[in-house]
């Protein structure tokens, strides 16, 4: 537990700092946690429960001093995804199915932390996590108007739903769009007034207070209804084995993307404030607070990247801040529950609308295409995918392009063939001719580990560029230490053939670099060295020493 240290060691100056953020991010959670119950499916003490309990565990765990965890956007619509269809309308197992999606998760985060995955959180491009949260913000835009406008979508696909919106416009029931008309105001009002305050939690607590005091109820308004607060009564889910079955890999994706998610919020608060993470622990961390909301009935959390900026802006100094926070929030939802059943759902859908035009960056996207036509690709394909076939299926194929573009930058990295300049520095070759090549004698540089399914491009590029340079070729020098990494019996087999093929020409094939490695490598795989086989030198340096037979005195030419 690395936050006990900061709090064992607490000091007293740090109290007033911590205590006012706690305060701010409180009343940030509430209203957010709530409308993500509501996206959710459940019901709106759920979202309070998973704030509570998450928020003090992580305290504990994690490693970063600013970062908030709690409900998500991607998260929830992710849960609301999977188990809506599985739970065919019933909201005790739809409750039951996310507390188990929720611990999966958990377990997932475990087993990756105790695998020291950390690496994870790297996995997802900045392009594809880009337009995987730019296609679920658009995504719960779109499904929130339904409570802004007062009517309930048929269909289950955003494009489905955006065919039948003349349909839907028709059904718009006027009281709702009022009260979101002025939800919007009260927020942008408070926005402009009093920057620092939290608009959200006024703007919904005025839309409740107007519901209680004038009885709109009775004009068709809905509300979030009752909320049965309390302490949470641990329930064991009730379904069979094939259901949770269903619930395995959507857990597993979820768990991906929310660490990778959070890592990028920890990050770059842990830079701005001069400290490092752990990634390893957060892994942990965020497995562990998985667990504490499934525990305590609630859903699963994820980094909060807007309470996050809220914390820091308000000077929390450290995890003490989560702790304060969550039990001001479990104060309001073990005491104080009454009031929210009063709460517009059209005051919700634009707190969750307002929520996700933030997560929204479309203007980030278009700049790729100035920048890196490969990465805007990567992300309009990730946007559409998400947008047009499902949050889900959008997250597997994130996945899977987080995947096969690492593959393909190992199977197909660059090479470069070396040279030395005038100072006799090896460098690359280019069109700059600040290095020149030595006579006789062939350097090749492959960008890239070398491992069963890259070793016959390595060798097709190798004889390519061979073929390019033969004249006078006495001795091809390839640099092994970018690329012979790890043992392996295939790349072996290659090295052999490449010597053969060398030999038969009369030019021979050395090594430079890892030699320790390598010989030790070469009698495993029964592959001679030496004059009989292959050569193998400590460094590129003393292998061009070696190899150059007589010095050159021409200025224009290099010198080792």
């Amino acid at each position: 537990m690395p936050g006990l240290n900061i709090l064992f060691n607490y000091e007293r100056k740090w109290l007033a700092d911590d205590a006012k953020a706690a305060l701010s991010v409180a009343a940030v959670a509430l209203p957010v946690a709530i409308a993500y119950a509501q996206l959710t499916g459940v019901n709106a003490a759920v979202g309070l429960y998973s704030c509570i309990l998450p928020m003090m565990v992580y305290a504990l765990f994690g490693t970063s001093k600013q970062l908030i965890v709690g409900p998500d956007a991607a998260t929830c619509a992710v849960i609301a995804a999977v188990v809506t269809p599985l739970a065919a309308g019933d909201s005790i197992k739809h409750w039951q199915l996310v507390i188990t999606m929720t611990a999966m998760t958990g377990f997932w985060c475990i087993i990756a932390s105790r695998f020291k995955l950390g690496v994870l959180a790297d996995f997802l491009s900045k392009p594809i996590l880009m337009g995987l949260l730019n296609g679920v913000a658009i995504t719960i835009i779109v499904g929130q108007f339904s409570k802004v406008l007062g009517f309930t979508f048929d269909e289950k696909y955003l494009i489905e739903r955006l065919g039948g919106v003349p349909t839907y416009l028709s059904q718009a029931h006027v009281p709702t769009i009022l009260m979101a008309l002025l939800t919007v105001s009260i927020y942008f009002g408070m926005k402009r007034l009093k920057p620092t305050w939290p608009a959200s939690m006024f703007a919904i607590a005025f839309g409740a207070a107007l519901v209680w005091l004038l009885n709109l109820e009775q004009l068709d308004i809905k509300t979030i209804g009752i909320v049965d607060g309390g302490l949470p009564l641990f329930q064991a889910p009730d379904f069979n084995v094939g259901i949770i079955r269903e619930l395995v890999m959507p857990a597993l994706n979820l768990a991906i993307v929310s660490f990778v998610s959070m890592m990028l919020t920890a990050r770059s608060f842990a830079s701005k404030n001069g400290y490092d993470i752990d990634a390893d622990k957060e892994f942990m961390a965020l497995g562990m607070a998985n667990f504490a909301s499934a525990l305590s009935q609630g859903f699963a959390v994820s980094g909060a990247d807007s309470r996050t900026a809220v914390n820091d802006a308000n000077g929390g100094k450290t995890q003490l801040v989560s702790i304060i926070a969550a039990i001001i929030i479990a104060i309001i939802a073990i005491c104080l529950t009454a009031p929210l059943e009063f709460i517009p759902s059209a005051a919700l859908g634009v707190v969750l609308i307002i929520a996700s035009v933030h997560l929204l960056d479309l203007k980030a996207v278009w700049k790729l295409r100035q920048k890196d036509k490969q990465a805007f690709y990567l992300t309009l394909i990730t946007l559409f995918a998400v947008l047009f076939i499902g949050v889900i299926p959008g997250i597997t194929l994130a996945v899977l392009l987080g995947l096969f573009q690492f593959i393909r930058t190992v199977m197909r990295p660059t090479d470069h063939i070396l040279g030395v300049d005038i100072n006799g520095v090896v460098r690359s070759l280019d069109t700059s001719d600040k290095a020149k090549s030595i006579d006789g004698i062939f350097i090749y540089r492959f960008n890239s580990p070398l491992t069963y399914f890259n070793s016959s491009y390595f060798k097709r590029r190798l004889l390519e560029q061979y073929a390019r340079h033969k004249d006078d070729i006495q001795c091809v020098i390839i640099d092994a230490v970018p690329c012979f990494t790890h043992l392996d019996l295939s790349v072996m087999a290659m090295l052999d053939d490449l010597n053969t093929i060398f030999r038969k020409r009369g030019v021979r094939l050395e090594l430079a670099g890892r030699k320790r490695q390598l010989l030790a490598w070469f009698e495993k795989a029964d592959i001679k060295s030496g004059s009989d086989g292959i050569y193998v030198h400590s460094d590129l340096y003393l292998a061009l020493r070696i190899n150059q037979s007589k010095q050159v005195t021409d200025e224009e030419k290099p010198t080792i």
